[in-house]
């Protein structure tokens, strides 16, 4: 058996274990990239510890600690709280926002599943005292936070950013980004006003308005922003800023932004370092440590020349986007299947003679992150355990089959945009 083969049996592994074991990939990626590379493929052990991605790892470092700071302090939370105000008590208005707001606090930095984490329990728990069906509030909040999950500022916007430019794929972080948020509104605002959405614009009334101080905490419902939460936005938007038009190193500038945060003690970086997503920072940077022995072994050559077989240069948007939606079911779209599929994108647009291969791209990004609002996913979850007792099963079951058919749906709009 040749190490090319070899080296697709590791990826394929640590992808089923991500999908049916509690063990972080990233970890077991990094052994088996070690086991694999020096004792199977006779590869350098320095060679091995080069495929450690330390841009990506310092950018996402500094970027997830800037917005856990902001998190700790309670600035994010401040925004959300406001926002749910600005509905007024309309019922159809009140799962909108949530979309809206998922989308920019997701794309600001925090990213898709801290963002659902912050907003999913209000969400849901406005859902349950305003009548409002739980199923259409965690399409449009779990949609929204992955509306916003490519953004250039957003930890899986850079792990794909940083993907992309390995493989000299550079200067498409805007369209990468609006490609993902005009897919997931399309789906998100289509399963809304198709399961009942347009009802709850019709129904508002006394027993169906939402009344935010009985959803909202009562010590931070009515008061207005602390000196520290204006700093803290001062601050983020600088960086947003210095990023956008002085091509400013988002991971550094988030790194002095941080120290601002806390010299100025705006923020506890002790606490905001505990909550910073650690297990999914080793997952990425782990497995593209395998992903580099793969490389080097010419198993990505392997894995393209069989989708390549499978599909054609009209239909392998759809193809492409259907696989990894199937996966992502299960399995960590960011930390485990994107950085499993990226790296084919310039073979499979090679071999089949497609001109652009953004297109490919694309279609693995927006079919991976579609099917994120299932229940089996971070995301889906969090909002399933907004839920209570009795309402859990039947959610659960309705957020199952929107997520497995999202899958089909993704490869469909894939097909069609791309």
């Amino acid at each position: 058996m040749n190490l090319a083969v070899i080296s697709v049996i590791a990826l394929a592994i640590a992808v089923l274990v991500s999908c049916f074991t509690p063990l972080n990939v990233g970890v077991l990626a990094i052994a088996m990239a070690w086991i694999v590379g020096v004792y199977i493929g006779g590869i350098p052990l320095n060679t091995v510890i080069a495929g450690f991605p330390t841009s990506l790892f310092l950018t996402l470092v500094g970027v997830t600690l800037l917005f856990s700071l902001a998190q700790t302090n309670g600035t994010l939370d401040k925004l959300a709280h406001h926002a749910v105000r600005l509905c007024r008590g309309n019922r159809g208005v009140v799962p909108v926002m949530f979309f809206v707001l998922a989308a920019a606090i997701a794309s600001m930095g925090p990213g898709n599943i801290a963002t659902a984490a912050l907003l999913a329990p209000m969400a849901m728990g406005t859902a349950s005292r305003a009548g409002i069906p739980l199923f259409l509030m965690a399409i449009m909040v779990g949609n929204g936070a992955n509306a916003g999950s490519l953004s250039p500022f957003a930890p899986t916007g850079i792990i794909v950013n940083g993907l992309m430019a390995r493989m000299n794929m550079t200067g498409f972080e805007v369209q990468t980004y609006l490609s993902n948020l005009l897919a997931h509104a399309f789906v998100a605002f289509g399963g809304y006003f198709l399961f009942g959405g347009l009802k709850l614009f019709r129904s508002n009334g006394a027993a169906g308005t939402v009344d935010p101080a009985a959803v909202l905490a009562p010590t931070t419902a009515d008061k207005p922003y602390e000196p520290k939460q204006w700093v803290t936005l001062g601050v983020i938007a600088a960086l947003l800023v210095g990023a956008i038009f002085f091509n400013i190193n988002v991971g550094f500038g988030a790194f002095v932004c941080s120290v601002i945060l806390v010299l100025s003690k705006c923020a506890d970086d002790g606490e905001a370092i505990k909550r910073m997503p650690w297990r999914v920072i080793i997952m990425v940077t782990g497995v593209t440590v395998l992903i580099a022995i793969m490389e080097k072994a010419e198993g990505i050559d392997l894995m393209v020349s069989f989708v390549a077989r499978i599909s054609t240069a009209n239909t392998v948007t759809g193809v492409v986007a259907l696989i990894v939606g199937i996966i992502s079911v299960y399995s960590s779209t960011s930390g485990v299947v994107l950085p499993a599929f990226l790296p084919m994108v310039p073979g499979l647009a090679h071999q089949l003679g497609v001109e652009h291969a953004l297109g490919i791209a694309n279609a693995m990004n927006v079919g991976g992150h579609l099917v994120d609002v299932s229940p089996l996913s971070t995301i889906g979850a969090l909002c399933l355990a907004g839920a209570s007792s009795e309402e859990s099963r039947p959610l659960f079951n309705k957020l199952l089959a929107w997520g497995l058919s999202m899958s089909v749906v993704g490869a469909i709009i894939c097909y069609l945009a791309f």
